[in-house]
């Protein structure tokens, strides 16, 4: 991964957020900024907070999902998307990576409806510390999701629209647990730079190679641990995971080179290995024996996940990866990297991936699977989230199309719900979108 400094985000957002791309949309924001909105209400009020989210009935009436008003604008929404599609600049290590890589791409058929939006919370600010890492935003539920927001974990519920702190980074933060190889000092600002949830676990990374673990059924936090006081110590991606015998695990993937699990019933570090280039994203199977490597190389890795030795290497990508998923089948597994595509593969024959996916603006930066196996979601930096058919082989796909940069995706554990956080200084976000039925009824339990 890049080495990059925090400072920068603003940097991105000077190139890509919304309101600084055509010269109309910048003069509409700052005369709304200057005079407040005219519409029926406050749709942003710095003082108390109280933005107009958009609600899936009031999309079906044609309002934009995320508030914009086009109809106050001297560009519509497809002329912006297409300046959007031809100023965005994807981030490459490898250059040329995106368009060498479309030959292989397969041509899959859009239109797909597999989840409904459902509402835009523009109360709730998800944020990016990092333009390459994209792994912020975690659901436990259909109704519960965890995110970052500057320096601070919020919850959100999209049962009562509600927003709780659950850990803030900003101040000191220190474990108020005594666990061996703990560190008892704690730390201070810690720059967030991945964050996993999964079930009453918190695992959030930092630029430093931080780790700080919290129970959300507890008070305090429990654990917190450097993983390495190298110079290139960040903290790429954290996958907790629970093995064949119930015990809850999580896997850190750092710039460094190491990948280490951690067993959270004794708080302890079990494994660590070491790879010749920075490891930003580490996926276990099914079955826990297999682990996937991607990281700043073309080619990631299949390795045993419990001595780290190579199996195969994966061949095929152009640039460096940030991404991978394991379909829950234990068979195929995806990644996604900056040349563009996403790759699925099958552990039978790793020689060639079995599917190659495209984006429409950059790198896939972050790939989920619905628990079921029914559907793949990858996301790329902004604008879109794909939605694919994996049970029917990729033929098919929903595009998810908005505005913003993304700072994570994740289906709910029933794969009823999935959440994107948008970022960006005007209209970030949190987008709901529900799972489509083919009975209208079950709308009314969601």
């Amino acid at each position: 991964m890049s080495h990059y400094q925090a400072d920068d985000a603003d940097h991105m957002e000077d190139d890509y957020e919304m309101e600084d791309v055509d010269d109309d949309i910048d003069e509409e924001f700052r005369a709304r900024e200057m005079a407040g909105s005219d519409s029926d209400v406050d749709e942003y009020d710095h003082l108390n907070n109280k933005v107009a989210d958009t609600s899936s009935a009031e999309a079906r009436r044609g309002h934009d999902i995320q508030g914009i008003p086009w109809d106050r604008l001297s560009i519509t929404r497809e002329k912006y998307r297409q300046t959007r599609l031809e100023q965005y600049k994807n981030y490459e290590n490898i250059p040329q990576s995106g368009e060498d890589s479309e030959k292989e791409c397969k041509i899959t058929k859009k239109g797909g409806m597999y989840y409904e939006f459902r509402r835009n919370s523009r109360s709730v600010k998800s944020t990016i510390l990092h333009f390459q890492l994209r792994n912020l935003v975690w659901a436990t539920s259909k109704h519960d999701v965890y995110l970052m927001s500057h320096f601070s974990v919020i919850h959100w519920s999209a049962l009562t629209f509600n927003k709780t702190e659950v850990l803030n980074v900003l101040g000191h933060v220190a474990p108020t647990e005594k666990h061996p190889g703990s560190l008892l000092e704690g730390f201070t600002q810690t720059q967030v730079s991945t964050l996993a949830v999964k079930d009453n676990l918190l695992v959030a990374g930092g630029f430093q190679g931080e780790l700080i673990c919290k129970y959300l059924d507890r008070p305090g936090v429990s654990f917190c641990s450097r993983t390495t006081y190298d110079d290139n110590a960040i903290t790429n991606a954290v996958e907790i995971y629970v093995t064949p015998s119930g015990a809850v695990h999580f896997t850190a993937s750092n710039n460094d080179g190491g990948v280490r699990d951690f067993d959270m019933e004794k708080f302890q570090l079990c494994r660590h290995f070491t790879f010749p280039w920075p490891v930003n994203h580490t996926s276990l199977s099914p079955d826990g024996k297999l682990l996937v490597i991607v990281g700043d190389n073309p080619d990631g890795l299949l390795v045993d996940s419990k001595t780290g030795k190579t199996i195969m290497p994966l061949c095929g990508h152009l640039d460096y990866s940030f991404a991978s998923a394991w379909h829950p089948d234990g068979v195929t597994f995806a990644t996604g990297n900056q040349d563009k595509t996403c790759r699925v593969w099958d552990v039978r024959n790793l020689s060639k991936s079995v599917a190659v996916l495209k984006g429409n603006l950059g790198a896939i930066r972050s790939i989920r699977y619905t628990s079921d196996g029914q559907f793949m979601a990858m996301a790329e930096p902004a604008d879109f989230v794909h939605v694919f058919d994996a049970k029917n082989g990729y033929e098919k796909e929903q595009e998810i199309d908005f505005f913003g940069e993304i700072s994570g995706m994740s289906f709910s554990p029933d794969t009823e719900s999935l959440f994107i956080g948008v970022w960006d200084r005007t209209y970030g976000s949190l987008l709901q979108y529900g799972r489509r039925r083919n009975y209208g009824y079950l709308d009314s339990l969601i």
